[in-house]
C-alpha cells in the first residue's frame, strides 16, 4: 500500500510504530512486507483476510469430496520416494473410515523421515482424486504431528488467509495479526461515536479487528468473504468516513484561502465562436456551458467535473471556457494526459480560435530548442492566450503572466503530484486559478460522491444529432480471415477503419513492432487499400501526418496502437477492429470504439479475441456487445475491476481502498455523509485523526 494512504499516528497503542518492532521481523522482511505495504504496527492490523479455511472440524478421510478443503488426521502407513520424470515423496494416511495419499513434488531429502510409520499427522489441504479415481489426495498440504487419532482439535477459530507476496508466508502474517491485536488490546482508539455505531448495528474498532483476524468457528463464512459482515461493514464504513471528511476539508481551506479571478467576460469572443461554428450546441452543452459560466463569474474558485460519454462535445465547453478567461486578459492552460491527444486539442482550439484573434500554442516534450524557447517567452509574456500540452507544462521553465483557468481533460490518468504542480503555476499572493477538469470516462454516481467529492459535476448526458449507434461483435481469432475480407469490402464502399493492435506489455517498442507488422500484414492482403500506421514511439510532426491523411481519406485503413484511444474524431470511419480486446477493461474498450460512429453511417466494432476467454474477459465483452451507454459500462466496469482501476489511481495512492469497495457499499454513503456533519460539529480533533489514520499525505491530493 502506498505510504500516502497508510494509518498515521495512532494514540495509546502506538501502532504508528515499525513493524520491525514486532518479535521476529528483521530487515529482510521488513523489505518483503513493504511490498504488501506494510510499514507500521497498524499496517499489519488493516491487512485483512482474503478468505479463510475451517480447521474447527475435522473430516473423517472416507467422507470427504474431490475439491474439498478440510482438516484430517491420520497414521502413517507407509511413506516413500517415488521415480519416474518428476521425483515426489508420497506417505499414505488412514484413519480407519479410509485412506489418502500426500503428494510432495518439491521436498528436502531428510523430509522423509518426518512420515515415520505409526506417526499421526494432522493435515489440511485440498483434496483431488489421484491416479484412481477412488484414491483420494492431497498435494502439498500443510501438516503437523499430533498425539493420537482422538486428540481434540487446537483450532476453535476460523484460520485467516491474507494477501501474499514471495518470502512472507501465511504463518508468518498470521503471527504478526497476533501480535499485533495484543498491542491494539492495549488501547486502540475508536475514533467513531460509540452511540453513532451501536446504531448502525455494528461493533467497535477492535472488536471488528478481532472478527476479521481471528473469527469465531461458528461465524457467517461467505459474509466474512464477500464483505456484508458486520465487522467489515464496520471498517468500510470508517475508512469511506475518513476519505469523505479529507475531501470536505480540502474544499473548505481551498474556498477560504485564496480567490480567483472574477471572469465576467463582454461575450465578444464567445459570441463570435458559436457563431463561427457549423453546428448548434445540444441542450446539455449549453446546460453545463451556463454552469461553467457561471462557476467563472465568482471569487469563488471553480473546481468543477464534466462528464460526458464518447462524442458529447466536451470540447466545445472547454473552449467557451477558455474564451471567457481570455476575454478577461488571462490565459488558459489545457492539459491532456498523451502527445496525442494534446495534438487533438491543440488543432480544435487553433482552428476555432485563431480566427477570432487568440493565439494558441502547443507545448510539447518534443519541439525542437529554438522553437521551445519561442513559446516559453510568449506564454511568459502573455501573448500567448491559450497553452496546450501534457506533462511538458508542469516542467519547473515554464511560466505564465497570469494564469486564470487550468482546463485538465482525463485528469485520473495524471499523477496527483503533476496535477498539483500545473496548479501551483497558476497561484499568486491573491488569487488561484479556476479548475475545470474533464472525462469521458463516465463515473457511477457511487464513485463520484467519494473520489471527487470535493468537485462540482456536470454531466454532457446528449450526444448531438446524427450520430449512429455502433454494433458490437465478438470474433475469435480463428476467424481472422473473414476479419479482413470485412475490411477490404468497407473500404472499396468508400468507408474507413481503424485496426487497434494492443499487447500486454507495456513498451513501447514492443507495441510499435506488433503494429508495424500487422500494418505489413494488411497491406499485403489488401493491396488496394492504402493503410497508415501510428504508434507511440513515431514523431509528433509525422503522427500528425498520418492522421491528416486519414481525416482527409487518402487513407483506407489506420493500424494504431491503443495512443488512438481519446481525441482522434474522423466521421466517415465506421469499422473498428480491436484485436486481443481480452487484454483491456471495459472503460478503455468504451474509449476505443468511440472512434467510430461519428458520422451518419452505420458503424461496427469487432473485437477479435484469442480463445479461451477467462471467465472476467467472457463478461467483459458480453457487456460491450450488449450496451454503448457509457454509464452502464462505467458500472459494470467498477464492479469488475473496482475503483482504484476505473479511475486509473493505483499509480496516484490517492483512492487506494483497503477495506471499502464502493460497488458493494455505495449504500453506506448517505449515513457517511450524515455522520461526517455530525463529527465535524462535534469532534474536530477526532476527524484529523481519522483522516490520518486512512488517508495520511494522500488529503494533500484532493487539493490539485
Amino acid at each position: 500500500m502506498p505510504a500516502s494512504s497508510r494509518p498515521a499516528a495512532e494514540t495509546g497503542a502506538r501502532l504508528d510504530q515499525p513493524v520491525s518492532t514486532l518479535r521476529g521481523v528483521a530487515q529482510r522482511l521488513s523489505e518483503r512486507l513493504e511490498r504488501l505495504g506494510i510499514r507500521t504496527v497498524g499496517d499489519v492490523l488493516f491487512h485483512l483476510p482474503m478468505r479463510y479455511e475451517d480447521r474447527t472440524r475435522r473430516i473423517p478421510i472416507g467422507s470427504l469430496q474431490s475439491g474439498q478443503h478440510a482438516l484430517i488426521r491420520g497414521r502413517v502407513e507407509l511413506a516413500e520416494v517415488a521415480q519416474g520424470r518428476r521425483k515426489r515423496l508420497m506417505c499414505r494416511l488412514s484413519d480407519g473410515t479410509g485412506s489418502i495419499t500426500l503428494v510432495f513434488f518439491h521436498f528436502f531429502p531428510n523430509q522423509l523421515q518426518q512420515f515415520r510409520q505409526g506417526r499421526v499427522l494432522e493435515c489440511y489441504g485440498e483434496a483431488r482424486p489421484g491416479v484412481n479415481a477412488w484414491q483420494m489426495q492431497m498435494v502439498h498440504p500443510e501438516y503437523h504431528a499430533v498425539g493420537s487419532l482422538d486428540e481434540p482439535v487446537s483450532d476453535a477459530r476460523l484460520t485467516p488467509v491474507y494477501p501474499a507476496t514471495e518470502g512472507v508466508n501465511q504463518a508468518t502474517l498470521r503471527r504478526l495479526a497476533e501480535q499485533s491485536l495484543a498491542m491494539a488490546r492495549r488501547g486502540l482508539r475508536d475514533l467513531l461515536p460509540a452511540a453513532l455505531v451501536a446504531g448502525e448495528g455494528l461493533p467497535d474498532l477492535l472488536g471488528a479487528l478481532e472478527q476479521l483476524h481471528a473469527p469465531p468457528a461458528d461465524a457467517d463464512l461467505e459474509a466474512l468473504e464477500n464483505g456484508t459482515h458486520p465487522a467489515r461493514r464496520r471498517l468500510a464504513m470508517e475508512e469511506l468516513l475518513a476519505h469523505h471528511l479529507s475531501l470536505r476539508r480540502v474544499r473548505h481551506q481551498l474556498r477560504n484561502q485564496r480567490g480567483a479571478p472574477v471572469l465576467r467576460g463582454n461575450g465578444r469572443l464567445v459570441n463570435a465562436f458559436l457563431e463561427g461554428l457549423p453546428f448548434r450546441l445540444t441542450g446539455a452543452q449549453q446546460r453545463v456551458d451556463q454552469e461553467v459560466a457561471a462557476d467563472m463569474a465568482q471569487r469563488e474558485p471553480m473546481l468543477r467535473l464534466v462528464q460526458g460519454d464518447v462524442g458529447s462535445g466536451k470540447t466545445v465547453v472547454a473552449a467557451l471556457a477558455a474564451l471567457r478567461a481570455v476575454e478577461c486578459g488571462l490565459q488558459a492552460a489545457v492539459m491532456a494526459p498523451t502527445e496525442l491527444l494534446a495534438e487533438q486539442h491543440y488543432r480544435n482550439f487553433r482552428d476555432w480560435l485563431e480566427p477570432l484573434g487568440v493565439e494558441v500554442t502547443w507545448l510539447s516534450g518534443k519541439l525542437t530548442a529554438a522553437r521551445r524557447r519561442d513559446m516559453l517567452e510568449r506564454m511568459a509574456d502573455g501573448r500567448c492566450g491559450i497553452a496546450v500540452g501534457t506533462h511538458a507544462l508542469f516542467q519547473d521553465q515554464v511560466a505564465f503572466q497570469r494564469l486564470g483557468l487550468v482546463i485538465v481533460d482525463e485528469q485520473h490518468r495524471f499523477g496527483v503530484h503533476q496535477r498539483l504542480a500545473l496548479k501551483e503555476k497558476g497561484q499568486s499572493a491573491t488569487a488561484q486559478p479556476h479548475q475545470l477538469i474533464m472525462t469521458a470516462t463516465p463515473i457511477p454516481r457511487t464513485l463520484a460522491m467519494t473520489a471527487y467529492a470535493d468537485l462540482d459535476v456536470s454531466v454532457i448526458d446528449e450526444l448531438p444529432p446524427g450520430r449512429t449507434p455502433v454494433t458490437t461483435v465478438a470474433v475469435p481469432d480463428s476467424r481472422r480471415d473473414e476479419v479482413v475480407t470485412g475490411i477490404a469490402k468497407a473500404c472499396a464502399e468508400g468507408r474507413q477503419a481503424y485496426w487497434v493492435c494492443t499487447l500486454i506489455e507495456e513498451s513501447d517498442q514492443l507495441q510499435a513492432e506488433a503494429a508495424e507488422n500487422t500494418a505489413a500484414m494488411l497491406a499485403e492482403a489488401i493491396p488496394e487499400i492504402r493503410v497508415g500506421l501510428v504508434h507511440g514511439r513515431m514523431k509528433p510532426a509525422d503522427k500528425e501526418a498520418v492522421m491528416a491523411a486519414f481525416a482527409a481519406g487518402e487513407l483506407h485503413l489506420l493500424v494504431a496502437t491503443t495512443v488512438i484511444e481519446v481525441g482522434v474524431d474522423v466521421p466517415n470511419a465506421s469499422l473498428m477492429v480491436i484485436e486481443n480486446p481480452e487484454r483491456l477493461g471495459l472503460a478503455q474498450l468504451h474509449q476505443l470504439r468511440g472512434r467510430v460512429g461519428r458520422g451518419a453511417t452505420a458503424s461496427s466494432c469487432v473485437l477479435l479475441y484469442r480463445a479461451p476467454l477467462t471467465e472476467t474477459a467472457r463478461r467483459r465483452l458480453s457487456v460491450l456487445r450488449e450496451t454503448t451507454d457509457g454509464f452502464e459500462i462505467a458500472r459494470q466496469d467498477l464492479e469488475i475491476r473496482g475503483p482504484g482501476e476505473l479511475l486509473g489511481t493505483r499509480q496516484t495512492g490517492a483512492w487506494q481502498f483497503r477495506v471499502a469497495d464502493l460497488s458493494r457499499d455505495g449504500a453506506l454513503l448517505p449515513r457517511v455523509q450524515r455522520m461526517a456533519d455530525r463529527l465535524l460539529q462535534e469532534d474536530p480533533v477526532g476527524v484529523d485523526l481519522l483522516i490520518q489514520r486512512w488517508v495520511g499525505e494522500a488529503q494533500r491530493y484532493g487539493r490539485v
